[in-house]
C-alpha cells in the first residue's frame, strides 16, 4: 500500500513520515509513505492507495477530494492533533481505517 502525505512544499511532513515508517515497522505492516507538495497531487493520485493532506492546506479540500473521489482514492485531512505532535502511529492509523472504510 502506497500512502502519500501532501503539504506546502513537502517537507513539513518528512519528519511525520519517518515516524509513519517507524510505526509500520513496529506493526509489522508493509507500506510505502512518502511525502510530497501540492503541486503533484494529480501525479500522485495516479499511484497513491491513500492521500493524506497536512492540515495546513485544508484550503485544498474543496479542490482535492472531488478528484480523489471520482479516482476512488481515500483522502483526508491529516489529523491536526496528531499532526502537531507528530504522532507517526495514529497517523498510520488513520490511513489504514481510510483503506478499511473504501473496502
Amino acid at each position: 500500500m502506497k500512502i502519500i502525505l501532501l503539504c506546502a512544499l513537502g517537507m513539513s511532513t518528512s519528519l511525520l513520515v519517518e515516524k509513519m515508517k517507524k510505526a509500520a515497522i513496529d506493526k509489522d505492516m508493509e507500506v510505502e509513505i512518502e511525502a510530497h507538495s501540492i503541486d503533484s497531487f494529480d501525479e500522485q493520485l495516479e499511484t497513491a492507495d491513500v492521500i493524506l493532506l497536512g492540515p495546513q492546506i485544508r484550503y485544498k479540500k474543496n479542490t482535492f477530494f472531488p478528484k480523489a473521489e471520482a479516482a476512488r482514492k481515500p483522502i483526508d485531512i491529516i489529523d491536526m492533533k496528531a499532526y502537531g505532535i507528530g504522532d507517526g502511529g495514529r497517523v498510520l492509523d488513520q490511513a489504514m481505517a481510510l483503506m478499511d472504510n473504501d473496502s
